[in-house]
């Protein structure tokens, strides 16, 4: 059990002393919101995409072995998105607040968080497969976004057409996307090795990649929105950090997923709230002020989860 509570720490408590180096630079006047926005833009655009290209074209992971791993995050996606719809339809009274708390339980920060974490907890190996999964259940992630979020428009120019639209936009136009297919499809050719500058320039941009996300991360925490959580917030906070991994864990096993590929799900479906569902909730008319909420609380609070739920893992030999 020692051990299990070691692993778990250190897969986390990384993350957390870099978040909380972002919170201390914001304190002290040292990260604005332009370096925070700056910064973001920079490492979503550059770093992020070079991170998950390198990680995914240098491995030696048979990716047909994720199939089952994919397969199951999807499902499990689902079973969220739709138990959410479900809950918010019944309890959550204004439409303005039922995409937001459905995109709450349902969307993960796989892309900074998850990441970081199963990097932390796998190595090389962990981050490939996590990459490949991110890929795929991120297009998942933005089409059911807009889906939920749609139902306060209310624009003329708004149709079925139109949404499709944006939704393919949105995919092909996402720089982690990109990169992920550009990875897949540079294995799959017959093409020689990336070595020399453009490997070691690769490598330089995705080594800033995730510690500068978990930093901008850490700055962008607002205490008085986190402290402040309403009952709804709270309700889809618990959502995220309590049911998602409960859901993700019993899927799972269901389907016997172990090792490696459970602790990849577990730590990529039990990461805090996305950072791009505030920016998705504000931009489609949502209420932003619960978006706030939602990540800023599963931000600080859904790490110890992981971290918890990963040392009950690893006790019981499943991670």
């Amino acid at each position: 059990m020692i051990d299990a509570i070691v692993f778990a720490i250190t897969i986390v408590f990384p993350n957390l002393a870099l978040m909380w180096l972002g919170f201390f630079m914001q304190r002290r006047g040292e990260a604005s919101q332009s370096f925070i926005d700056q910064a973001s833009s920079f490492v979503f655009n550059y770093c992020l995409p070079c991170l998950l290209f390198f990680s995914v074209v240098d491995s030696d992971v048979d990716y047909g072995q994720q199939v089952k791993l994919i397969f199951i995050g999807i499902l499990v996606t689902f079973v969220l998105f739709f138990g959410a719809e479900l809950y918010a339809k019944r309890f959550v009274k204004y439409p303005a607040d039922q995409g937001v708390f459905v995109q709450g339980i349902f969307r993960s920060n796989m892309a900074i968080i998850g990441l970081a974490t199963v990097a932390n907890a796998y190595g090389e190996r962990g981050l490939s497969i996590g990459a490949v999964y991110m890929g795929v259940v991120t297009i998942l992630f933005n089409i059911l976004a807009v889906i939920t979020l749609s139902r306060v428009s209310k624009s003329v120019d708004d149709t079925l057409i139109s949404r499709i639209i944006m939704i393919i936009k949105k995919v092909f136009t996402n720089p982690l996307i990109l990169a992920l297919l550009s990875a897949f499809a540079y294995k799959a050719l017959p093409l020689p090795p990336l070595t020399g500058v453009i490997h070691t320039t690769g490598d330089l941009l995705a080594a800033v990649a995730l510690p500068l996300a978990l930093i901008c991360a850490g700055a962008s925490i607002d205490l008085k929105s986190m402290l402040n959580a309403s009952g709804l917030s709270m309700q889809a906070s618990i959502g995220r950090i309590v049911i998602a991994p409960i859901v993700a864990i019993a899927i799972g096993l269901a389907f016997g997923l172990s090792g490696v590929h459970m602790g990849v799900l577990f730590l990529m479906v039990a990461s805090p709230a996305a950072a791009a569902s505030y920016v998705m909730a504000k931009a489609m008319g949502g209420n932003n002020v619960l978006a706030a909420n939602i990540l800023a609380f599963t931000t600080v609070v859904g790490m110890f989860g992981m971290a918890f739920g990963a040392a009950a893992l690893r006790a019981l030999g499943l991670m």
